[in-house]
């Protein structure tokens, strides 16, 4: 991915910022800034770049569970403020900025100030190549090399010469350091899917009323009742006491693909929330629903477009092979336990 070019600019620099990346801080960093700058900030408090750090990387760590690596501090500090300041796993955005920027909490201080080690004078080693933090902290505040911005103690000041360049392209700057943390993110997590969508908290989730009303509401007409495989309870599309349930997690899977939903109890499903289910104790009941559901339909909508979303799992949709299932379900649900999803009953 190339940068906008510029006929008085070392962009060549920039572009090479995460070029010697080994944790995430450069890239939360960066994108920090972007969109501190887009505000109209040119003298930054470190401490607002540290807390924006904290809350864009925020959703990816406690909501998707996708690892940053044993040594990367931004997640230990993520999971550590989560506790001391008694906030939520999906947090918005704005509240943790606020909450972090005027935090007095010793432990969140320490976390927000660990990255001071060392973030903000590597990012500009691009514009001074081998050398130490003393004189990277000298060499900026006289925008030596045409650096990106000036450090001082507690904030920095963006080099006036940068500004309108970070503002007109902040999309594609953001954009570029995305792209970066994905590729570097999906080295740590090889088996996760969809990474880039994990990067950042939708606005809002997709509804799942079509899935219900033209795919399963077909299964409640042939059937009159389903019964729900965690409670064994009675479940009626008149009563609407179901809801549509992601087996394995939305949180893991990031996919509303329909041989992953089936309707189970509505009360059970809140207090399910993202957990997963024992494979053992509930795959077989699963299948037999999924395998059911797809027979009712392909009988009476064959050519519902849900039907295609099984072609992911049987590229033969004639034969609901319920091994090939398996090795698809069961997967999935191990990878999300090693990344930190918890089962039903833990």
């Amino acid at each position: 991915m190339n940068l906008p070019s510029s006929t008085n600019l070392p962009v060549n620099k920039l572009a090479s910022v995460f070029g010697n990346t080994v944790a995430t801080y450069k890239y939360y960093w960066f994108i920090a800034l972007i969109e501190l700058v887009e505000q109209g900030n040119i003298e930054i408090p470190k401490k607002k770049i540290f807390s924006r750090m904290i809350s864009n990387s925020w959703y990816t760590i406690n909501y998707f569970h996708i690892s940053f690596g044993k040594q990367d501090n931004l997640q230990i500090a993520v999971e550590r403020i989560l506790q001391e300041e008694n906030l939520t796993i999906d947090e918005k955005k704005s509240k943790l900025e606020i909450c972090l920027e005027n935090s007095n909490n010793r432990e969140t201080l320490n976390q927000l100030f660990h990255f001071d080690k060392n973030v903000p004078h590597w990012f500009l080693s691009p514009w001074f190549p081998k050398k130490g933090k003393s004189e990277i902290y000298k060499l900026s505040n006289s925008f030596e090399n045409d650096s990106l911005y000036a450090l001082h103690k507690d904030h920095i000041v963006l080099n006036p010469i940068w500004i309108d360049y970070l503002k007109s392209n902040a999309k594609v700057l953001k954009d570029f350091a995305y792209w970066n943390l994905s590729l570097f993110l999906q080295t740590r997590n090889p088996n996760v899917p969809d990474i880039p969508n994990k990067l950042i908290k939708p606005v809002i989730r997709n509804g799942l009323v079509k899935q219900t009303n033209q795919y399963w509401k077909l299964v409640f007409q042939e059937l009159g009742s389903i019964n729900c495989i965690f409670t064994n309870t009675k479940l009626y599309f008149d009563e609407k006491n179901f809801a549509l349930d992601h087996f394995v997690p939305h949180a893991f899977v990031s996919h509303d693909l329909i041989w992953n939903l089936i309707p189970i109890e509505k009360n059970f499903n809140s207090s399910k929330s993202d957990k997963l289910p024992l494979f053992g104790t509930y795959f077989d009941k699963f299948y037999d629903l999924q395998k059911t559901a797809f027979e009712i339909n392909k009988h009476n909508n064959p050519k519902s477009k849900y039907m295609d979303e099984f072609l992911t799992i049987f590229p033969n949709i004639e034969v609901f092979e319920k091994e090939r299932f398996s090795s698809t379900i069961q997967p999935l649900i191990t990878i999300a336990s090693n990344n930190g999803f918890l089962f039903m009953n833990e």
